[in-house]
C-alpha cells in the first residue's frame, strides 16, 4: 500500500525536525511527506531547507489557509492520485521505529478499516493485572490492564456521571473516555474516534469528508467530530503496538481563556455529532459534567501550582458555557 504522511505545523521547527528524523529511521518510509506550514516566521521552512528527507514537499500557507483543519484539508488536496492512505502526525511527536509498519499492516488485517489510529506510549504508567482484577475507585481497569484514575473521574464515578462507553467511544451525553483509555497490550482495538494527531485514514474518504473549519486556529477536538462522521460510514481501530510519544510542545497553543471557551463550545459541537437530537436524560447529563469540570478548574486555583491558569481557562469555560445559552456553535 502507498501512503502519505501529512504534517500541519505552526511555530514548531526544531520539535518538527525531531520527528522528521524519527520518521527517517522508519522500517517502511512514506511514499510522500507533505509539511503544511502557517507559522508566522521563516524558521520552519529554513530547518526544511537545512535538513534533506526522501520525498518531502513543503507549503508554506497564508492566512486564508492556516489553522489545523484548513491546513489538514489543504495537505489532503496535494496528496498523490496513487495514494491508497494518508497519515496524520502531531509536529511534536517521535516515533518509534516500526511505527509505519505496524500501522500499515493494520489495514490488511482489517480490509474494512477507513481508518487506523497509533498510540502514544509516553503519557500513562499502566499495570498488567489480569482479567479476574477488581478495581478500586481512584483506578480504571480495561482489558486486564490498570492505571491510576484522575480525580475529576473519581468524582464522576460517585456522582453517577461517568461515561457508559469503553474507550474510544463517545456516550449520547459525551464527555467519553478517549482512546488515551485503552492499555498498552499490542492489541488493536475496534473505536469510533481516533486522536488526529496520530491517526491515518484510507484516501477514499476524504472523496466525501473533510475536517471541519468550524474549528478554528488550534482547532480542539476537530479529530473527534470528524472521526465520529467517518465511524458512520465504517470501521476505524487503534493498533497498540503502533507506537509515538507526544512531547506537547507549548508553542502554538492558545491562552487558557480562549482554550476554556473552545473546551466547552467545541465540546458542544462534538457532542452533537455524536447525538443531534439528545434526550432530558442525555442533555442535562452534558450540562452537568460540564459544569462539575468547570468546578474542579476553578478549585485548581487554589491546588495547583499553576493557579493564574487555572483561573483563566475557568473563567474561559464559564464564559462558553453561559454562551451556549444565546448562541450555539452552527454545524458545518
Amino acid at each position: 500500500m502507498k501512503f502519505a504522511l501529512v504534517i500541519c505545523t505552526y511555530m514548531r521547527p526544531e520539535p518538527l525536525l525531531e520527528l522528521l528524523q524519527s520518521v527517517n529511521r522508519q522500517t517502511i518510509y512514506p511514499d510522500e511527506i507533505i509539511i503544511i506550514d502557517g507559522s508566522l516566521n521563516q524558521e520552519t521552512e529554513k530547518i526544511v531547507e537545512k535538513n534533506s528527507f526522501d520525498s518531502l514537499h513543503y507549503y508554506k500557507v497564508s492566512e486564508q489557509d492556516r489553522g489545523l483543519t484548513k491546513q489538514r484539508n489543504y495537505g489532503i488536496d496535494r496528496v498523490g492520485e496513487a495514494i491508497d492512505v494518508v497519515c496524520f502526525l502531531d509536529d511534536d511527536t517521535v516515533l518509534e521505529t516500526d511505527y509505519f509498519e505496524k500501522l500499515i499492516a493494520t489495514y490488511k488485517l482489517h480490509p474494512d478499516a477507513l481508518g487506523v489510529g497509533g498510540y502514544i506510549n509516553n503519557e500513562t504508567n499502566w499495570d498488567f493485572v489480569g482479567n479476574q482484577y477488581m478495581a478500586a475507585l481512584n483506578e480504571f481497569y480495561f482489558d486486564g490492564w490498570k492505571r491510576k484514575e484522575g480525580s475529576r473521574f473519581v468524582l464522576r464515578k460517585r456522582l453517577g456521571l461517568d461515561s457508559d462507553c469503553p474507550p474510544g467511544y463517545s456516550s449520547l451525553y459525551s464527555h467519553g473516555r478517549s482512546v488515551g483509555f485503552l492499555p498498552p497490550s499490542g492489541k488493536t482495538y475496534e473505536v469510533e474516534m481516533l486522536m488526529g494527531g496520530v491517526s491515518s485514514f484510507r484516501k477514499k474518504v476524504f472523496e466525501s469528508l473533510q475536517f471541519s473549519t468550524y474549528f478554528e486556529g488550534y482547532g480542539l477536538y476537530e479529530d473527534a467530530d470528524f472521526t465520529l462522521r467517518v465511524a458512520k460510514k465504517g470501521k476505524l481501530y487503534l493498533n497498540t503496538a503502533a507506537k509515538l510519544s507526544h512531547f506537547h510542545a507549548v508553542s502554538g497553543r492558545p491562552n487558557q481563556y480562549n482554550y476554556g471557551k473552545m473546551v466547552v463550545r467545541n465540546g458542544w459541537y462534538v457532542w452533537r455529532t455524536k447525538n443531534p437530537k439528545p434526550k432530558i436524560v442525555s442533555q442535562l447529563k452534558w450540562h452537568c459534567i460540564t459544569i462539575l469540570l468547570t468546578l474542579i478548574r476553578f478549585s485548581n486555583t487554589f491546588t495547583s501550582t499553576k493557579k493564574a491558569a487555572a483561573l483563566t481557562e475557568a473563567l474561559g469555560r464559564t464564559v462558553g458555557w453561559w454562551s451556549l445559552l444565546f448562541y450555539k456553535p452552527k454545524r458545518q
